[in-house]
């Protein structure tokens, strides 16, 4: 992408509080900064279900209201505590994070997501998540490995 023309690009930043989310977000903010383009920072919840997608009506709408506003919470002071240097979009929204960051991968032109590295088997780079939005995802995909 080219800093000329690119005053529409959008970067989504999948981002669930951790440290490897902040390092994404800042990285998302430094690229965005460079480019011009705006940042848009998403938290997906969902109430886990043991196999399928995320459950729909599972509860109360006072409880997730009460859960999308702790989120929301939580999204800001990440945000805060990332301190990526251009004002960001805050987005929460229910569903699977894979679900949720592929569809946002529609309408943005680059996506950025951190790497727990918590993989079951030994020597996989990549943790679930990534992985799923590296290879579908609608629009170039980056990486950030953590902090540590």
């Amino acid at each position: 992408m080219t800093a000329e023309g690119s005053a529409g690009k959008l970067v989504v930043v999948g981002v669930d509080g951790s440290n490897e989310s902040v390092a994404a977000l800042r990285w998302a903010g430094e690229y965005a900064a460079a480019t011009r383009a705006t940042l848009r920072a998403v938290l997906a919840w969902h109430y886990p279900a043991a196999v399928g997608g995320a459950p729909v009506g599972v509860a109360p709408q006072v409880v997730s209201e009460e859960v999308r506003q702790n989120m929301a919470t939580a999204l800001s002071q990440t945000v805060t505590t990332a301190d990526p240097g251009v004002p960001v979009d805050q987005l929460v929204t229910y569903g699977h994070p894979v679900q949720v960051l592929v569809e946002a991968s529609k309408e943005a032109d680059l996506l950025v997501v951190g790497r727990r590295g918590h993989a079951a088997i030994a020597g996989m780079q990549l943790g679930s998540v990534s992985i799923h939005c590296v290879t579908h995802a609608h629009c170039p995909v980056v990486v950030v490995e953590g902090d540590d």
